[in-house]
Formats: C-alpha cells, structure tokens, sequence
C-alpha cells in the first residue's frame, strides 16, 4: 500500500471517535494506517488482536497460522464462526477483518512460523504481536525479532491468568523472564474470556507503539488473576549475559 499524507472523509468518519482523543489526532491516524503489524497466532490471542487492529485502522496486517478451525476453538476464537470449522485459519480470519473493515490490505501467511521462515516474514513489518500458545513458538519470536531489532508484544495465558510485556530493540526481552525453556505441562482451559482480555491489551501496546502515545509495556510484566480480578505489573531487568544486550 502507498504511504498515505491525509485522511479521507470516509476515514475521517469512520475513525472520529478516536482521532479526536488527546495526543492521537489525524496524525495518530495517518500512522495507524501507514503501519504494518504483523500477528502470529490467529486462535484465542490473535482473535480480539486482529479484530481490534482491524477496527482501528492498521493499513496492513499480516496474520500467520498454519492450523485449522476446529470445533473445540470457538469456545475462545471469536474471529472464527461455526461455519468455518476445517477452513484455514488465516482465511477465515482475513474475511472476518474485511467484513469488519473493507479498506485493509490483509496479508496471509497459511503457515508455522520456523526457523526457517521467521526472519523473512518477521522483516517485512512495523511492529509483531506474540499470539502463540507454545514456548518455541515464542523463544522464536523473541529471537528473531532482537536479533532484526523489531519491536513485538509479548503475551501468554494460562486457565484464568495472562500475562504480557513489549520488547524493543535495548529493553528486556523474553529471555531475560525465561533463561530456558519451562517446563511444558497439561492443556487445561483456559475460561474463554482470559484470551479476550489480554488480547485487547496486545492491541492496545501495538497502537500505542505505532502512535508514540501512552507508555509501552517496555522492561515491566503485566500479570492479571480473572478470579480475584487483580491487576500486577512487575519490573524486568535486563540480564547482562542475554542476547538482547548482546545484540546491542
């Protein structure tokens, strides 16, 4: 998409309630649309992820998932409808986002992210979102992204908690929480809700990052409790020997 100087008076409409917030403005707009996100993971995360990002205007987004929809999803992947079951994630995703928001250009990845393929995907955007739900996914993520100096959101969940941090290029990353990789137990939940609520906040680093507003999630962890609604935010340090200092 050509980098665009103003808005039209269908974006002026569509977006107003936004564009006339404090510190956003046409300008916050103009970036909104000017931006490429990419989303890796289009289940419980990357549903209220892409939706919200749809809505507010991203100009490109691109959305990676090798899966399929299945029936045990819907419970948590609300980008996805009963009539989706076995279509490719990633299709069904893109068609609810441009129902949603017809001016976007969505770009479709109908693949796992690898070794393989990380850097030259990861490379072609502003800003990643973590949506995964598995810890080689996200040590890939983290890895890739310090190393090409990308800046993405961090987010993971667990039966009634979520957590979520932002890395930039000279902040604290991934690694600096996870020396190696944790031990993996049972899938057990979680409640349908707890996706939604740390995918909005994903959402909400990603337009702050892109807009320069508001303060990012940068070298602070964000945990949340549903059952007992408590809100934690945690410091995080950079560890000498981690290779977000290293690559620096």
């Amino acid at each position: 998409m050509k980098s665009q100087n103003r808005l039209t008076e269908e974006e002026m409409e569509r977006y107003r309630r936004q564009v006339i917030l404090p510190d956003f403005g046409p300008e916050g707009q103009l970036k909104l649309l000017n931006s490429k996100i990419l989303v890796i993971g289009a289940g419980g995360l990357g549903s209220p992820v892409l939706l919200y990002l749809a809505a507010a205007g991203v100009g490109t987004i691109g959305v990676i998932d090798g899966d399929v929809v299945d029936r045990t999803n819907l419970q948590r992947q609300v980008i996805h409808m009963t009539s989706d079951i076995s279509r490719p994630k990633v299709e069904s995703a893109r068609e609810r986002m441009l129902a949603l928001n017809p001016n976007l250009n969505v770009v479709t990845h109908a693949m796992f992210l690898t070794q393989e393929n990380a850097s030259e995907v990861i490379s072609q955007y502003d800003f990643v979102i973590d949506a995964t739900d598995s810890f080689d996914a996200k040590f890939l993520i983290n890895d890739t992204c310090v190393a090409l100096r990308k800046p993405y959101n961090h987010g993971a969940i667990y039966q009634y908690q979520g957590q979520t941090m932002t890395i930039v290029p000279g902040s604290a990353c991934y690694r600096c929480l996870f020396d190696s990789m944790p031990e993996k137990g049972d899938v057990i939940g979680p409640l349908g809700v707890v996706p939604g609520i740390l995918g909005t906040i994903q959402a909400t680093e990603a337009i702050k990052y892109i807009t320069g507003i508001g303060q990012l999630l940068t070298n602070r962890l964000l945990t949340f409790d549903c059952l007992s609604m408590q809100f934690n935010t945690f410091s995080v340090l950079r560890r000498q020997d981690c290779r977000c200092n290293l690559s620096i």
